[in-house]
């Protein structure tokens, strides 16, 4: 659990520099147009990453491969969903809808199994913490 829950700390952290980016470009320049985005970056990429890190460190899981598909999902998720919502709000490529909403939805529904996977997570917890 040591390893999945060093790797969401990262992922955490790189969310967390990217949130507080985009939300001093905002404050620096006066537009907000980011807020979706900026929102989404902190709240499922850094605060959800970070707290399903302290989750695996406190907690030892029994579903070794339950929680390997949750840890990437959610990563996964996260990077699809923030991307394709910046791809598609800010259109700076021109790129067809489809393409814009392939990342934008398809990240948010695999980030949506990560959260449904987490909760059957936290039904295969041993009674003793690492």
């Amino acid at each position: 659990m040591e390893q999945y829950s060093r790797t969401l700390l990262r992922f955490s952290g790189v969310f967390a520099l990217i949130g507080a980016f985009i939300g001093a470009h905002m404050a620096g320049s006066g537009s907000y147009a980011l807020r979706p985005i900026h929102a989404h970056i902190l709240v499922v990429g850094w605060l959800s990453l970070f707290a399903w890190s302290v989750y695996y460190k406190v907690f030892n899981v029994t579903a070794l491969k339950l929680a390997k598909v949750q840890v990437w999902t959610g990563i996964i998720g996260t990077t699809g969903l923030t991307f394709g919502m910046w791809l598609h709000f800010l259109d700076l490529f021109s790129l067809p809808d489809a393409v814009t909403l392939t990342f934008y939805i398809g990240g948010g529904t695999i980030l949506l199994i990560s959260f449904v996977l987490f909760l059957v997570s936290t039904f295969f917890l041993s009674s003793e913490s690492e």
